[in-house]
């Protein structure tokens, strides 16, 4: 009979406490990572199985519970595991305000090679945020995880130095994308998408930023599955389709797009009656 590992836990937001039943040699993880995975892995992260869901934020109340079991998971000895626990570790840290952990845990889990590290720890670099400002830094660890082939980082290397600081390079940030979005990956897809809608690095290219939304909503893509329905409503990129976009919305709105809702109402009252002054006097609905 295989082993098995049972670990307790209590997640106040989710109003439960569960026991664990967990079968670690099988699945290759310690339960404090599996634990650690189900409250505080980020859907985005490169590291994070496939089986494993994510939340894009971490309840307040479930904080503590994250702290505990990603810093005991960051003592594995799997490269892979130790690093995406410590990245866990400091989103655990930093949705807590406990910033110079957090940036602590950031670059450990960088050092160890995590993608997601570097952007987090870039972002606050950048911005300032917890941390001294570092542009020249940020710069290097946005570049480091887009030639990894995280899609975020050449989205964040595109953008940075627009306020004055280091030249940004969105031709390089482009480029990068295309290789991400190569390996069907979501949100390269989407945010190549994005770069070829606005002209961004290069020509733009509304039938190719279609295609990429078409591909990234299929994997369920929320934010993607709004661009395509706009696309739809719209007729950019291909046929224009009321119902397509209308079936693509509600999708995105299943999926948390708050934006979706905003094209729906667009849908049912498409009519705008304005004053002279060209303030928005009322919708017609049908």
């Amino acid at each position: 009979m295989k082993n098995s590992v049972v670990a307790f836990a209590c997640s106040v937001a989710a109003g439960l406490c569960f026991a664990a039943a967990l079968d670690a040699p099988a699945r290759g993880q310690s339960a404090d990572l599996v634990l650690c995975d189900r409250i505080a892995a980020d859907p985005t992260d490169p590291d994070k199985p496939a089986d494993v869901k994510g939340a894009q934020a971490i309840a307040a109340s479930d904080i503590a519970t994250a702290i505990k079991f990603c810093r005991a998971a960051a003592a594995a000895k799997a490269p892979v595991a130790a690093r995406r626990a410590l990245y866990e570790l400091g989103r655990a840290y930093a949705a807590g305000r406990q910033m110079p952990e957090a940036v602590a845990a950031y670059r450990k889990a960088a050092d160890k090679g995590s993608t997601s590290a570097m952007v987090e720890l870039g972002v606050m670099l950048a911005n300032g945020s917890g941390i001294p400002k570092d542009e020249a830094e940020a710069r290097a660890l946005f570049q480091r995880a887009a030639q990894a082939g995280n899609p975020r980082g050449a989205t964040n290397l595109a953008a940075i130095g627009s306020d004055g600081g280091a030249s940004a390079d969105p031709v390089e940030a482009r480029a990068l994308l295309e290789k991400a979005a190569a390996t069907n990956s979501a949100e390269a897809e989407f945010e190549l998408g994005v770069m070829l809608a606005d002209g961004t690095g290069g020509p733009k290219d509304d039938v190719g930023a279609r295609a990429m939304f078409a591909s990234a909503a299929a994997q369920g893509h929320a934010a993607a599955t709004e661009w395509l329905a706009a696309f739809e409503e719209a007729g950019r990129g291909g046929p224009k389709d009321k119902d397509a976009a209308k079936a693509d919305y509600q999708k995105a709105v299943a999926l948390g797009d708050d934006h979706a809702k905003a094209g729906l109402e667009r849908l049912k009252c498409p009519i705008v009656l304005t004053t002279k002054r060209g303030d928005v006097w009322t919708h017609l609905c049908f």
